[in-house]
């Protein structure tokens, strides 16, 4: 393990059930990125959990002690932004997104409109309502392309776990029989967006989190590292019946200090 850890020069870190619990940190997370800074190694934070933005995500940290930027934090949404982007050109798009997201779209320039759309994106809508799951079921039905930001299931919180972007999305396809392209980890295009601001290889890279499907999965399909923390989600015994196998165990941030 030790030899995987002297390769390792960027952890990307996922938060929710990672690095903290609702409002609460998990203990040894702090302790773990003073121990990555006085290494000389990096950290950025990628969260699927697009129901906030960059900049609240940075107050958030902050609060809790730890000292970030809005350089320091991707997330789903702002890959889908860049999928849009890229893919779908100027084309109009209805989100079934939080007020936050809505932000980071317009302020990509992404044309959003409640009409019938070319595009519809479904991130983790903490703001759902039955008007928005009809519009979406509605548009996709008539031919719009349906893309989701992640296809976590639940997300966890200090109080259990809450449906979460996947778990919104199987009930729009059992209405509609359409699947989603989802975006987000564990996608390439979640890699590519870490080389592209970091410029660090794959290779030197590991991707840390609570979850196989996504977070360890990142890593492990895309030429990178995949880390499992057992402080969230995944149970040691999921580890078994994964088809996702990671490249190391353990029960929080603060187990994986005394490697660094």
């Amino acid at each position: 393990m030790k030899a995987l850890f002297d390769k390792i020069k960027l952890f990307v870190l996922d938060m929710d059930g990672t690095f903290y619990l609702g409002e609460n940190l998990i203990d040894g997370a702090l302790e773990f990125i003073e121990r990555v800074r006085e290494t000389g190694r990096k950290f950025v934070f990628f969260t699927n959990n697009s129901s906030k933005n960059g900049a609240m995500y940075v107050e958030k940290l902050n609060r809790m002690g730890c000292r970030v930027t809005c350089e320091d934090i991707m997330t789903s949404g702002d890959v889908t932004v860049e999928y849009l982007k890229t893919n779908y050109p100027g084309k109009k798009v209805y989100l079934a997104g939080t007020p936050a997201l809505e932000e980071v779209f317009r302020e990509a320039g992404i044309c959003l409109t409640k009409d019938m759309p070319d595009v519809v994106v479904v991130g983790f809508d903490m703001t759902l309502t039955y008007e928005k799951l009809e519009r979406v079921c509605t548009y996709i039905r008539q031919g719009a392309v349906f893309l989701a930001t992640h296809k976590d299931i639940n997300c966890p919180t200090e109080n259990g776990f809450i449906p979460d972007c996947g778990a919104m999305c199987a009930a729009i396809t059992l209405s509609t029989g359409v699947e989603p392209r989802y975006l987000g980890k564990p996608c390439g295009e979640t890699v590519d967006m870490v080389l592209a601001r970091t410029g660090h290889k794959k290779e030197e890279i590991a991707f840390v989190g609570d979850r196989l499907y996504t977070d360890v999965a990142t890593g492990v399909n895309n030429g990178a590292a995949g880390l499992l923390v057992l402080s969230g989600e995944t149970k040691a015994e999921d580890i078994e019946k994964s088809d996702v196998k990671p490249d190391g165990v353990f029960d929080s941030l603060k187990s994986m200090i005394d490697y660094l």
